[in-house]
């Protein structure tokens, strides 16, 4: 028996939550039916000479890969709905081993008014890379929301574009189960504030538990970093640009460190300093 047939099998409550909600919505037929969900589209790929393969990131099933078939051509009903950034109602049928886009409506169109926009366009690359590697896994309704709100304040410019990403790698790592210690020491508990940050160790950590060569943090900059977590853009936006610069470095350092390699993107951000 394969696995999908196991699965399919099983008792109701022992199913995976995509395959309860599918099969639970059977047709008087039998078929497997289509299904619903809201998706960021994270990344495409040709495939064919008119189809892609489209990466979404959606709110109730996790991240998706689908094939939308013809959105190459100019005739495309939706194509231009299914473009990185951009946010969309779709639905798609339960295929063998991708899923198939039916329809997609715009609910975000972000995508055209990031990519004028260099520095916004990095950053939001930047984003739905992470959030690529970030749920390779079972992603949660609150990473998307996460994403979108990050892509939405992107597109309207409310605030630096490096404060807008390094607010999403922050809050997305703590959703993921990698909150950094902010107020207390990462490995021994002491509380707070402490002038050294060490990714590897899960944040700030006080003197005696520093290593040899640890990142210093100064006040302004640890200020900048529970700010930016917390989502508090008065302080973050008044921020003095050599705390941002310091906070950016840090966070991309904490990032990547937990994704295990590095995220391409932050190369081309980095290079707008």
């Amino acid at each position: 028996m394969c696995e999908r047939t196991a699965a399919l099998s099983a008792p109701a409550a022992t199913r995976p939550a995509r395959l309860r909600r599918i099969v639970g919505a059977r047709t008087d037929n039998g078929r497997v039916p289509t299904y619903r969900d809201e998706v960021v589209v994270l990344r495409t790929q040709k495939l064919g000479e008119a189809d892609r393969i489209v990466t979404l990131l959606s709110r109730r099933h996790g991240k998706l890969r689908a094939v939308a078939k013809g959105v190459r051509r100019t005739s495309s009903r939706f194509g231009a709905r299914l473009e990185p950034f951009m946010v969309a109602d779709v639905q798609l049928y339960q295929g063998r081993s991708l899923d198939i886009v039916q329809q997609a409506e715009s609910l975000g169109a972000y995508g055209a008014d990031i990519a004028i926009h260099y520095d916004r366009y990095t950053a939001a690359n930047a984003m739905v890379e992470a959030a690529d590697r970030l749920n390779e896994a079972e992603a949660t309704p609150n990473q998307y929301l996460l994403l979108v709100g990050g892509l939405r304040a992107l597109a309207r410019g409310e605030h630096a574009s490096r404060s807008i990403l390094d607010s999403y790698l922050l809050r997305a790592m703590a959703l993921s189960g990698w909150a950094p210690a902010l107020a207390e020491c990462a490995r021994c508990g002491a509380s707070g504030p402490h002038d050294a940050f060490v990714a590897q160790l899960g944040g700030t950590v006080c003197r005696d538990c520093a290593p040899t060569g640890a990142a210093r943090l100064d006040g302004d900059s640890a200020r900048l970093l529970r700010s930016l977590m917390a989502g508090e853009w008065d302080e973050v936006d008044a921020a003095p640009p050599a705390a941002a610069a310091a906070a950016s470095g840090l966070i991309a350092a904490y990032a990547q460190w937990h994704l295990e390699r590095g995220i391409r993107s932050l190369s081309h951000v980095e290079a707008l300093r």
